[in-house]
């Protein structure tokens, strides 16, 4: 069995750790309305029909459009 300490002591130094995306997207949605999200990161999910869903579905299909949001997110809740 694996305590908590165990998972926070596996990936010490990663703020993302233990975050799930859709958390991340909520937070931004909340934070940015979807025009500013697509003037900060210029991917269709957010021009296009935006929707959480549809954003969930291209961004764990899409590695690079993912880390972009990673990083908004980090920038985000560091201000």
């Amino acid at each position: 069995m694996s305590s908590e300490n165990d998972v926070e002591e596996t990936q010490p130094n990663n703020p993302l750790h233990g975050v799930k995306l859709a958390d991340i997207l909520e937070q931004l949605t909340q934070k940015y309305t979807w025009e500013e999200l697509s003037d900060r990161i210029d991917i269709n999910c957010f021009k296009s029909n935006p929707s959480i869903k549809s954003s969930l579905k291209f961004l764990r299909r899409t590695p690079w459009a993912r880390e972009k949001v990673e990083r908004l997110y980090l920038k985000s809740i560091k201000k």
